[in-house]
């Protein structure tokens, strides 16, 4: 006998009250030997995620690794959607062996963790198994991410999905905040991030409006 449907959102999609982001180390240093996605891109991808996350009120931890003796300071387009917020420097590679992270992951409480940042392969997957291992469901942000080859950020993306990680792009990210074009509340800003940060999807809104008026609510 088939299952009985129902309109409603299934458990596994992200909501922006569910989870908490972590984005880490978008630093120059970290860019600068970035090779599977380009900067522009990267820094665009970076900069929908952090605005999503700001404008929809997810909790936010920004995190950094030896800012002021290395890697340098963390993108604008990251830390200008959040004023005020401190960063959390840190000497470990693994942002879940930091303790100030941790402390902060504690006081905000929520099961899921949504990553993004630099290198895939080592900067991710290290708080990505860690926190798997201790019982959170894990999403990385793939097109948020970079390493220092396509196959290190692959390889890196694979290792995750296996041990039970759960892969996303930057738009769907913010459009599974969304969900229903009928949430006026946010349909402007969602519609104003895609625009500046959407690519082509974004480019179609700023048509669409501009030519026949048109709205997704409708």
């Amino acid at each position: 006998m088939a299952p009985q449907a129902t309109p409603t959102p299934g458990a596994k999609l992200l909501t922006p009250k569910d989870h908490t982001l972590i984005m880490i180390d978008f630093q120059s240093q970290m860019s600068f030997a970035t090779k599977s996605i380009d900067p522009v891109s990267l820094r665009n991808n970076a900069a929908l995620v952090a605005n999503a996350a700001a404008g929809f009120g997810v909790s936010t931890i920004l995190t950094t690794v030896a800012e002021k003796s290395f890697s340098g300071p963390m993108f604008t387009e990251v830390t200008d959607p959040f004023p005020g917020q401190g960063l959390l420097d840190r000497t470990s590679m693994n942002t879940w062996e930091d303790a100030a992270v941790i402390a902060q992951v504690n006081k905000i409480g929520k099961g899921r963790i949504v990553l993004a940042g630099l290198w895939t392969s080592v900067c991710i997957v290290g708080p990505a198994l860690s926190a798997l291992d201790q019982g959170f469901e894990v999403y990385v942000i793939a097109d948020a991410c970079g390493d220092v080859s396509t196959e290190a950020h692959e390889v890196a993306l694979q290792r995750m999905i296996q041990a039970g990680a759960r892969p996303m792009t930057a738009l769907q990210y913010m459009l599974e905040l969304q969900r229903d074009w009928a949430r006026t509340e946010t349909y402007e800003l969602t519609t104003g991030i895609a625009k500046k940060y959407g690519g082509a999807y974004g480019l179609g809104i700023i048509y669409a409006k501009s030519m026949f008026g048109a709205s997704e609510a409708h």
